[in-house]
C-alpha cells in the first residue's frame, strides 16, 4: 500500500486543532429574528431550507441568504438573522446554546431551516485561520463545495434528531466536512483570500516547494532548492511565494518551524535539544532563541506553562462546599 502524503491544508489543520462545532440550528416561518454573540472568533451560519437575511453590528446592511448560502463571520461580537432585511430584533440567544438542539422561531411553520457553527482552534490557531479569512463572506449555493455543504447539512439535521449508535461521531464528521469543504470554496476564488497560508495551500506552481518543506522542515533548505522545485526561478518564486504567503519562503519554513515546536512541546516530553536537531536548528541555544523570538517564552518555559493550562482545563468541577 503506498503511503499518503498529506497536503499543506491537511496537515495545519491538524497541526492547530482546527474543529467545527454545531452549536444548534432553528426552523422559523412568519415574521421572526434572532440575535446572538458567537462563542468564538469564526462562526459558521448555513441555510438548509428557505432564505433569511444576516447582518453584524458595525458590518453594513444585511445580506439574504438562501437554501444552500453559508455565511463565515470572522470576529463580530453581535449576529443578527431575521426574516426580512429591516425587521426589528428581539434578541434570543438561539444557535449559542451548545446543545446542538434543533428549536423552532415563529409560526413554526418550518419555511426556513438554519444551522449554526463555530470553528475551534488552539492558540496557534487564532493566528493562522482567523488572519487567513475575511471578516465577512459569503459562500454562494451552486458550486460544487455548496453541493457537497447542502448534503452536509440534511444529513446533519437528521442525526440532530435521531437517537441512533453513532450518533455523536456522524455529528463531529459531519461537522468536519463542513469546515473543510467551506474553506475549500474560498480556494475557488484565492484573489478574495488575504495573504497567507490558506492562499498558498492553493497556488498549485508553489506546491511541490510547500510540500517539500512540511515533509522535511529540519532539512537545510535553500532559496535554490525551492525554486527548482517550483520550475521557476529563483526570484520569480520569491515573488510569488511571498504574493501567495504574505512573507518570504524563509520566514514561512522558519514559522513552520516554530508551530511544530509548539505542538511537539505541549503534547511531547522530547528534550529541547533533540527537537531542535530534527527542526533543522544547529544547536539548542540558536533554536531557544528563535523560539523566544517568535512566542515570548522560551521552549522549556512554554512547556510548563502550557501543561499547567492543560492542568486547570482538565480540573474537575468543585463540589458542593468546595471553594
Amino acid at each position: 500500500m503506498s503511503e499518503v502524503v498529506a497536503d499543506p491544508l491537511s496537515e495545519t489543520l491538524a497541526l492547530i486543532d482546527a474543529r467545527c462545532v454545531v452549536s444548534g440550528a432553528f426552523t422559523a416561518g412568519g415574521a421572526w429574528a434572532v440575535s446572538f454573540r458567537p462563542r468564538a472568533r469564526l462562526k459558521i451560519v448555513a441555510v438548509e431550507r428557505g432564505s433569511c437575511w444576516i447582518s453584524v453590528e458595525g458590518g453594513g446592511p444585511p445580506v439574504e441568504l438562501v437554501a444552500g448560502d453559508v455565511a463565515v463571520l470572522n470576529g463580530w461580537a453581535q449576529v443578527y438573522l431575521a426574516a426580512a432585511g429591516d425587521q426589528a430584533v428581539d434578541p434570543q440567544e438561539i444557535l449559542s446554546g451548545g446543545r446542538g438542539e434543533v428549536a423552532v422561531m415563529g409560526d413554526g411553520s418550518a419555511t426556513t431551516v438554519v444551522v449554526g457553527g463555530h470553528v475551534e482552534v488552539n492558540q496557534a490557531g487564532e493566528d493562522l485561520l482567523v488572519t487567513a479569512l475575511p471578516r465577512v463572506s459569503c459562500i454562494r449555493g451552486g458550486t460544487r463545495e455548496a453541493r457537497v455543504i447542502a448534503w452536509v447539512l440534511e444529513n446533519m439535521l437528521r442525526e440532530m434528531g435521531s437517537a441512533l449508535p453513532g450518533t455523536a461521531m456522524l455529528r463531529h464528521l459531519h461537522a468536519q466536512t463542513l469546515l473543510l469543504e467551506t474553506l475549500r470554496a474560498y480556494l475557488d476564488d484565492v484573489s478574495a483570500v488575504p495573504a497567507g497560508w490558506l492562499r498558498l495551500s492553493a497556488d498549485v506552481r508553489l506546491a511541490p516547494a510547500v510540500r517539500a518543506m512540511h515533509a522535511d522542515p529540519g532539512r537545510s533548505w535553500s532559496l535554490e532548492d525551492l525554486a527548482r522545485l517550483a520550475a521557476m526561478s529563483r526570484t520569480t518564486f520569491v515573488e510569488r511565494f511571498r504574493a501567495a504567503a504574505g512573507v518570504p519562503p524563509m520566514t514561512y519554513l522558519q514559522q513552520w518551524r516554530i508551530r511544530l515546536a509548539e505542538r511537539e512541546l505541549r503534547a511531547g516530553d522530547v528534550a529541547v535539544g533533540r527537537l531542535a536537531a530534527r527542526l533543522g536548528y544547529g544547536s539548542e541555544s540558536s533554536f531557544s532563541t528563535a523560539f523566544k523570538k517568535a512566542t515570548g517564552s522560551s521552549p522549556r518555559t512554554y512547556r510548563e506553562s502550557t501543561r499547567a493550562d492543560l492542568a486547570v482545563t482538565m480540573r474537575p468541577p468543585a463540589g458542593p462546599g468546595e471553594g
